[in-house]
């Protein structure tokens, strides 16, 4: 009898360790809001990743449900899920080598100029020594057009009228406004709604998926359709053990299926989502702003080069070779 009851826990154990040793890998994803354009690459690759490992290597995306978005890369470096999205602004001393991005008025023109500078960016040294701090390391951008803002009450009529405005506003963009007098306030996507209804806010910068993911475009009277000051850099990242513990073969699907994801993003984002946006801003009767070329060209003045330097002089008393990050984006831009 002994040894009938040894033989049968033998197979318990070994078929236990038979199936540990063939389990599929599930990774846990951390996002927040819900599926919309921000999130059509992390969607794909979930799809591209399933599809190639047929099944053994899966991305359980999770909206909300795994951390706050401001806390995705403190859930990221104790491995607390496998990978996540962030917005650098959101906590710019954690990540500050990639603000680099949220400069205003850099000049970037397109959603693939954006994922191109910004692959290679996360390439450099400096970047990766930075979000190692957190275990962490970068995947893939989300490329982002053009911040503009909406607001309710009274349209300003030249760029000198935002002074004294409560901007929702993050990163370069809320240093931006700052230097025209604005109030940069930092509230999260998914209590901007709360905060412009309640008059915490007067106005939201935001790219156009998110005005209509977010519902801004529920209260608002007017529009800004060429500020343009600049975007904001919100990066996929996974836990680096994590990425280093898959097996070879799924490894080589996840990298392998990065332009492609970011290739679906940035098609559907200039298809779908733009195709909307338009008729949507009509069909609320939002008031479209368009400010002078030399009002604008005097609010670059104002911010993009002393924004920049103080960029640069900040970056360097942390360390990190803030020059050539700069020089880097910079030279890209236009090629």
């Amino acid at each position: 009898m002994n040894i009938n009851k040894l033989a049968f826990s033998s197979a318990l154990i070994l078929g236990s360790l038979s199936w540990q040793l063939n389990a599929a890998t599930t990774w846990n994803v951390s996002l927040w809001g819900k599926p919309r354009a921000f999130t059509e690459h992390v969607e794909k690759l979930a799809t591209l990743v399933e599809q190639k490992s047929k099944g053994d290597f899966t991305l359980k995306l999770s909206y909300g449900g795994l951390s706050k978005n401001k806390e995705n890369l403190d859930g990221i470096s104790i491995g607390a899920f496998e990978m996540a999205q962030f917005c650098a602004g959101y906590h710019r001393d954690k990540n500050p080598s990639i603000t680099v991005m949220e400069l205003p008025f850099l000049g970037v023109t397109s959603l693939e100029e954006e994922a191109k500078i910004s692959m290679a960016l996360y390439k450099h040294p400096a970047v990766i020594k930075d979000l190692q701090r957190w275990n962490a390391t970068l995947l893939m951008p989300s490329p982002l057009p053009q911040y503009n803002i909406i607001g309710v009450g009274d349209a300003p009529a030249s760029v000198s009228d935002f002074a004294g405005m409560r901007i929702r506003a993050t990163g370069g963009i809320g240093k931006a406004l700052a230097s025209i007098k604005a109030v940069p306030t930092s509230v999260t996507a998914t209590e901007v709604r709360t905060a412009l209804d309640s008059g915490v806010v007067s106005a939201v910068a935001f790219a156009p998926h998110a005005h209509m993911a977010f519902g801004t475009t529920a209260a608002a009277k007017w529009w800004t359709a060429n500020l343009n000051p600049g975007t904001v850099n919100c990066p996929v990242v996974v836990n680096t053990d994590a990425l280093m513990a898959l097996s070879a073969a799924n490894k080589e699907i996840l990298l392998g299926s990065v332009d492609e994801s970011i290739a679906h993003y940035i098609s559907s984002y200039q298809g779908k989502t733009m195709d909307k946006w338009g008729p949507l801003l009509e069909e609320k009767k939002i008031k479209k702003i368009s400010f002078s070329d030399a009002e604008l060209a005097e609010f670059k003045k104002i911010a993009a080069v002393p924004i920049r330097n103080e960029w640069i002089a900040t970056m360097n008393a942390k360390g990190l070779p803030a020059q050539d990050l700069y020089d880097l984006v910079s030279s890209m831009i236009g090629k």
